[in-house]
């Protein structure tokens, strides 16, 4: 299940994505249009600036923006960020232990596949799709 940390993520980049071009967008802008407090959007920015996502300017005509065209990003990409690994089991993740039943598991080759059509999926679909 994608948590709103991933869903509001996803909301402020199609906004940012909306608004390509036209230089930084002030936050509050943003958190006034999507209805997302700006002090959750302060949990979800960093991630965001920290992977080069996008960037922010401190001071007067300050604000956030893409660091790439929209196109560019995947919505895989931004829920991996912000969710972590989408693996519907723990014995996916990456960051789990070894499962001591995985080379006799009978369930491990569909969450594996399930896994797989989750990435791939989201991987399909960019902001610029989200734009509609």
């Amino acid at each position: 299940m994608i948590s709103t940390k991933g869903r509001y993520a996803l909301r402020v980049m199609i906004d940012l994505a909306e608004n390509y071009g036209k230089g930084f967008v002030p936050m509050k802008e943003v958190a006034e249009r999507q209805d997302i407090s700006l002090k959750y959007l302060e949990r979800i920015l960093p991630v965001l600036t920290k992977n080069r996502l996008i960037e922010g300017h401190q001071g007067k005509g300050g604000g956030y923006r893409l660091t790439a065209e929209p196109d560019r990003y995947r919505v895989g990409e931004i829920l991996r960020l912000t969710e972590g690994e989408l693996a519907p089991v723990a014995c996916l993740n990456c960051s789990a232990n070894k499962c001591e039943r995985a080379e006799t598991c009978k369930t491990l080759p569909m969450w594996s596949d399930f896994y797989r059509l989750t990435n791939s999926y989201f991987d399909g679909i960019t902001l610029s799709d989200l734009m509609g």
